[in-house]
């Protein structure tokens, strides 16, 4: 493993948590670099929430080692981190300014500052209305922003988020993605985990698949999307000619449409067959497979329909 002033937020080598007998996580390896974006996916039950416990010290693993911003005790950073768990939770008579001093106060920010800038975030962020409001008045969506601030409020250098975007609206989804941002923007780590491929798609570098206990996966999005070839479509006024050689074979059109993988020569010979064999092109475009694709290849179909049930089952809850 690396020195305490590595360069990255953790480091996890070789790291196994049995539960009965069973490994929910079976040997991970993780290196994720300071000031990233990186996002953990993979369906419920595959052992990202075990993982991410086991990086903060909250459980240790069974086997193997792991470094939490430099030190092997991860509790001893606990004052460096914002975690916001799974299991939403907050004291429902407690007033939100309070609730958010209070996360703070737990991770050694003094509560009078805790309060002033529990007041100061929320009117930020558009809920200043609701800084004296009981959690219990607050709407769901309120109160898992709250939650949020909470996790924030002591300047950390690492967030991790566990499901952050369960049970929230598109409206807001996309406030919590800008959120991400403008943290990454000050140099903070920001570490979630999610079943929803898009999320991650739109806001990470680096990416781990985590399927069955394992990772399959780690590296950047762009390396998992670029182990699938390019898609072609292609609309042509004629149907036969010499340019049908640069098409594989076994591509059949509908209509005068067209679509086939790129082939390994690229584009620009395939352009130069069309357009010297006469094709008489209408229109032509090329397709980088997207995220879910290279998930679905890595990780295989049934994991890949797992994530969509979960995401599914997560657009059904209720977001107000």
């Amino acid at each position: 493993m690396h020195a305490p002033d590595s360069e990255f937020a953790i480091e996890a080598r070789n790291i196994v948590k049995r539960f009965d007998g069973e490994a929910a996580v079976d040997g991970i390896d993780l290196t994720i670099p300071k000031g990233s974006i990186f996002g953990i996916l993979g369906p419920n039950g595959a052992g990202k929430t075990t993982t991410l416990r086991m990086l903060l010290g909250i459980i240790d693993p069974d086997e193997g080692e792991r470094f939490l911003l430099g030190s092997p005790d991860p509790i001893s950073r606990a004052h460096q981190v914002g975690y916001l768990p799974e299991e939403r939770g907050l004291y429902q008579s407690m007033k939100a300014y309070d609730a958010i001093a209070f996360m703070g106060a737990l991770r050694g920010l003094p509560l009078v500052k805790g309060r002033k800038r529990g007041r100061k975030m929320m009117e930020d962020h558009g809920l200043g209305e609701a800084a004296d409001k009981q959690i219990r008045q607050l709407s769901k969506g309120m109160a898992q922003t709250v939650q949020l601030l909470g996790t924030l409020v002591h300047d950390p250098d690492l967030i991790i988020l566990d499901e952050p975007f369960s049970g929230l609206d598109a409206l807001n989804q996309g406030k919590l993605e800008r959120l991400i941002r403008a943290q990454a923007d000050k140099g903070v780590t920001v570490i979630f985990s999610t079943h929803v491929i898009a999320h991650a798609e739109r806001l990470c570098e680096e990416i781990a698949i985590i399927a069955d206990g394992k990772v399959p996966f780690k590296g950047k999005v762009s390396t998992a999307r670029n182990r699938l070839r390019p898609q072609v479509h292609l609309e042509t006024r004629n149907l036969d000619g010499p340019w049908r050689t640069a098409i594989p074979a076994d591509c059949q059109p509908l209509g005068h449409n067209w679509h086939f993988t790129l082939p390994e020569s690229g584009v620009e010979p395939l352009l130069h067959a069309l357009v010297e064999g006469g094709a008489g092109i209408e229109s032509l475009s090329i397709e980088r497979p997207g995220l879910h694709d290279a998930f679905v290849q890595i990780a295989g179909e049934a994991v890949a329909r797992k994530m969509e049930a979960d995401a599914a089952n997560n657009n059904g809850e209720d977001a107000a």
